[in-house]
């Protein structure tokens, strides 16, 4: 586009190709990574750019179309940048236990982290077909809250802000686990990058103390 408007971007990787192995192959991650995540920020800037030249020629697109087609290439690019950051390669303190706010907030909510875990495990396995499992906290409440997300479709709560996903579509882990996923899902636990996960617990709790002090009623 030469209209000085903002296009996406596919964002690179923070650790490398090789580096979440043997949880997730160098080969799927660049499957997954250079392939489907690209075709989404391809598909979404074509889509701004018939949007644009649509405005500049007076011409009246199918916007029922055109705007799920966004919404859905968008919301793939999103959430996967949201997934590549919160995982961390195990030789570099990915997995484990998370602590900060973050694990005061689902000791809090769920009784324990192992908890929490077995609910988040169980709700990426039971996704049907294409979507994604999701950690959010839900600014109405102050809790965190665990949702599905079906294929890249976030038309959640606006309050809601999301802190850890994991994909769960077939292109997410076939090359490695083929229709075994929940293996995929059991090691996903190996990668988890806490840190990002209670950063972006911290970016939404700001200066408000501790999870229990910033708890509120809806």
């Amino acid at each position: 586009m030469t209209d000085g408007k903002g296009t996406y971007s596919l964002p690179a990787l923070p650790y490398g190709y090789g580096e979440l192995a043997p949880y997730i192959s160098e080969q799927l991650l660049k499957v997954h990574h250079d392939g489907h995540h690209q075709k989404y920020v391809n598909q979404a800037n074509a889509l701004l750019e018939k949007l644009d030249k649509a405005r500049a020629d007076g011409t009246m697109l199918n916007m029922k179309c055109e705007a799920q087609a966004l919404a859905f290439n968008v919301g793939g690019h999103f959430l996967h940048k949201l997934y590549w950051e919160n995982m961390r390669p195990a030789s570099s303190g990915g997995g484990g236990k998370p602590g900060g706010r973050i694990a005061d907030a689902l000791n809090k909510e769920f009784g324990s982290f192992e908890r929490f875990q077995k609910e988040f495990t169980e709700l990426a396995n039971s996704v049907e077909s294409s979507g994604w499992a999701t950690l959010v906290w839900c600014t109405q409440t102050m809790r965190p809250l665990l949702v599905q997300v079906k294929d890249h479709d976030l038309y959640v709560i606006p309050g809601f802000k999301v802190l850890m996903v994991m994909d769960v579509w077939e292109h997410a882990y076939y090359l490695d686990y083929k229709n075994e996923k929940t293996k995929y899902t059991s090691n996903f636990w190996n990668i988890v990058n806490w840190d990002m996960v209670d950063k972006r617990l911290e970016k939404v709790l700001g200066g408000k103390g501790t999870v229990a002090q910033a708890g509120g009623s809806p």
